[in-house]
């Protein structure tokens, strides 16, 4: 009798549970629509104005007199310009981050809207214009409105929420400095209180609003400057026999360069790439110079393929200088780490996803190969980052133009979904980590 009694109650609580977790989803989609249109006016006052990375003063500025007035406590200047808000949750709980870029771009924009970027500036020494040509404007006004439906649902809410707004996701000009996700995490952001876990997304101008896009595991690559200084010996272009061709020498290091990726990385396991981008080596037709300098990019998608290319670049690139005469400098620079989903995480929240966009929305895509600096956060804590749909659903994505470009543009139809995602992720991950960490002695209770 008693077995049948624990059963009943049981079933109750799980009805119960269930019908709440229901209410919760119904507010929080009808919340995400009402906000919409404040979601769009601020990414629209955000692109009309945009700063690159650790000048984003007066993004920063908007952004934290909203979580004021929001009632959360607020850090600023973290890590130059970054933002913090903190909502404490009537709910015991984990504290889960939410987080975005806020910085622009040196690039002139082209697209003509009434709220198109004609902000000036001077970068690396030359004239540009500055434009939210990656869509990191969108994300700040996503997680504003996000964080304005959590806090009036806070009552509801299980643990805490960090909404960090990163300065510099597409660096800096600045050397040697801390910045964007790194700097945020050296500053102190995943600690007091400790984060367990980290949503991010980014918006694509390719995949069509309304749909998401995800993958477990490694979903960008990791990023690397690659620099290359090939030393000859100087002599008339008439008498090559008299000198050592930096030239030449450097023609057969770009060549080999690309069996790194062909004969050397295990491609059924991830892709790689090594580009070189530029070649500078001398200055007049008739003389063969002292000096070829390259530069150009790697992409990796896992630790060991990134340490093995590294490898090999020197191997190559110093055994074919010797061979030929010369020496070969080489100067890996490396950059942001790979973007790697927990798989563990991922598996968890991906009914989050289906439900939020629709199942027939949600899509599981290969890696790509851009970098994304959340992959510091991912270094440190469990963490999952997707793709938001900014394109218009009529058009294809040959027709429309990709990320970093004049042209780029967004569909602003997704940002609601993209609002209803994260708002979506942080009760249902905190309804998942309560009943994971429920105290041993309540499960005793309940097994009685």
């Amino acid at each position: 009798m008693l077995k049948i009694k624990l059963i009943t109650t049981f079933c109750l609580l799980i009805s119960y549970l269930s019908k709440a977790q229901n209410d919760i989803k119904s507010r929080i989609n009808l919340a995400s629509e009402a906000i919409e249109e404040k979601v769009i006016t601020w990414r629209r006052d955000f692109h009309e104005h945009p700063e690159l990375g650790n000048q984003e003063f007066r993004t920063a500025e908007i952004v934290a007199k909203h979580l004021r007035s929001l009632g959360m406590e607020v850090q600023e200047k973290v890590a130059f310009t970054g933002v913090v808000g903190i909502l404490k949750g009537g709910k015991p709980g984990p504290v889960i981050a939410l987080r975005a870029d806020m910085d622009g771009l040196p690039v002139t924009e082209r697209v003509n809207v009434p709220f198109k970027s004609n902000v000036k500036t001077i970068y690396n020494d030359q004239n540009t214009g500055v434009m939210h040509a990656c869509g990191h404007d969108s994300h700040v006004a996503i997680l504003m409105g996000t964080a304005e439906v959590l806090a009036g649902m806070k009552n509801e809410l299980s643990g805490t929420v960090k909404f960090i707004f990163q300065p510099a996701e597409e660096g800096v000009s600045e050397k040697n400095i801390p910045f964007g996700a790194d700097g945020m995490i050296k500053a102190g952001v995943l600690e007091n209180p400790k984060v367990d876990v980290a949503f991010g997304l980014h918006i694509n101008s390719q995949t069509p609003a309304g749909k998401i896009a995800y993958k477990p595991g490694p979903l960008m690559a990791a990023v690397d400057e690659l620099n290359i200084t090939i030393k000859g010996k100087q002599t008339h272009g008439a008498y090559p026999w008299e000198g050592v061709d930096p030239i030449v020498t450097s023609s057969q290091i770009i060549s080999a360069l690309q069996t790194v990726v062909s004969r050397n990385v295990k491609l059924t396991e991830a892709p790689a790439v090594v580009t070189v981008g530029a070649i500078h080596g001398g200055i007049r037709h008739n003389i063969i110079p002292e000096e070829v300098k390259m530069i150009g990019t790697i992409r990796t998608l896992s630790r060991e393929h990134r340490i093995l290319v590294h490898k090999r670049i020197n191997a190559i690139a110093k055994g074919i200088a010797e061979s030929a005469g010369c020496t070969a400098e080489v100067n890996i620079v490396n950059g942001y780490p790979v973007t790697v989903n927990d798989p563990e995480l991922t598996g968890m929240m991906a009914s989050t996803l289906e439900y939020s966009a629709g199942k027939e929305n949600v899509k599981i895509v290969p890696a790509a190969m851009g970098a994304e600096d959340f992959s510091y956060f991912q270094e440190k804590i469990p963490a999952m980052f997707f793709f938001l749909g900014g394109m218009d659903p009529k058009k294809n994505p040959s027709e429309v133009a990709p990320h970093h470009t004049p042209d780029f543009y967004l569909d602003e139809s997704g940002f609601d979904l993209g609002v209803k995602t994260f708002c979506n992720l942080v009760f249902d991950y905190g309804e998942k980590y309560n009943l994971k960490n429920k105290p041993v002695s309540t499960q005793k209770k309940n097994k009685k």
